[in-house]
């Protein structure tokens, strides 16, 4: 099984409690993906379309509850003035894959557009140290992805 589809069913499957709520988690996940995606100053299309199929494929939500948690977390990530709560909830609710597999899916929307701008790319060095995630591991996923997409 994926790590992808392992952290879908975590999401899905785990029980917690009301504080804790899964939606919590995606809506950590999301808002971190618009934050990488905004970094450099917009969210383009390319970039708004990768998180949209991320959220329905990887997460395993319907495109409808896609479209409302992309609003929802553009909204907070407008209202947020740092990363620190959303990577706190990753980092207490997952264990190392899953924080993994969320980095994975912010390295996609780094190279959504084919490109690593280095304002996306810094985000993600700090985003790596804040889910206790090594820079080596970190370095690993950027490069499956690269290779996924098939990027040089």
């Amino acid at each position: 099984m994926s790590i992808l589809k392992r952290l879908s069913n975590m999401l899905k499957d785990n029980p917690v409690q009301e504080a804790e709520k899964p939606e919590n988690e995606k809506l950590a996940a999301a808002v971190l993906m618009v934050e990488v995606a905004a970094h450099d100053g917009q969210i383009s299309r390319i970039e708004r379309e990768r998180i949209l199929y991320l959220l329905e494929n990887k997460l395993g939500l319907s495109q409808s509850e896609s479209l409302e948690l992309f609003v929802e977390a553009i909204a907070t990530q407008n209202d947020s003035h740092h990363i620190l709560n959303f990577t706190r909830k990753i980092k207490d609710h997952f264990d190392e894959t899953g924080r993994e597999a969320i980095l994975e899916l912010m390295w996609e929307v780094v190279f959504a557009d084919g490109e690593e701008d280095s304002f996306e790319s810094n985000m993600l060095r700090r985003v790596t140290g804040l889910l206790y995630v090594s820079d080596k591991k970190s370095g690993q996923i950027r490069k499956k992805v690269k290779a996924r997409l098939e990027l040089k």
